[in-house]
């Protein structure tokens, strides 16, 4: 049997012209962590954005409508879930608890800034899609040159 030196967790050199944020990510990536917070990771998203529009897809699952808190401060997005606590119960012995329980808040800074009017939500199989109108001054707006 041949011995092969694990280098993935070897710390690698760092190069003058590399990005230091970079390494730091990467550090945190080899000790098995990430920079994010537990519930980036629980409660997976999709931001993306169109002319007009920037829309959210947020993976809410066992979450209803009622259990939501959505609010915008400027181009600050908060969500808020609330999932059930399980009830107490000596007949329960766990071998495994995966599904995130009580309160949990997820915060993103918006790319544009968005018509706080003309926000569209609903919850549907267990996704929240969101579709946040762009404000007029975000919008792209084509500049027309005069021939002379």
């Amino acid at each position: 049997m041949a011995l092969v030196r694990n280098v993935r967790n070897a710390p690698n050199r760092w190069a003058l012209s590399e990005d230091p944020y970079g390494v730091f990510d990467r550090l945190f990536q080899d000790l098995g962590g990430s920079v994010g917070s537990r519930e980036d990771t629980l409660y997976p998203m999709d931001l993306y954005e169109t002319d007009d529009a920037l829309t959210i897809e947020l993976a809410v699952p066992g979450v209803e409508s009622d259990d939501l808190d959505i609010s915008i401060e400027g181009r600050q997005l908060s969500i808020r879930a609330s999932m059930p606590a399980i009830p107490e119960d000596e007949q329960r012995r766990y071998w495994m608890q995966g599904i995130p329980r009580g309160a949990v808040t997820r915060t993103i800074r918006l790319p544009a800034n968005v018509d706080v009017d003309n926000v569209k939500a609903n919850v549907h199989n267990g996704m929240l899609q969101m579709r946040l109108a762009k404000a007029a001054e975000a919008k792209v707006r084509k500049v027309e040159i005069e021939a002379t």
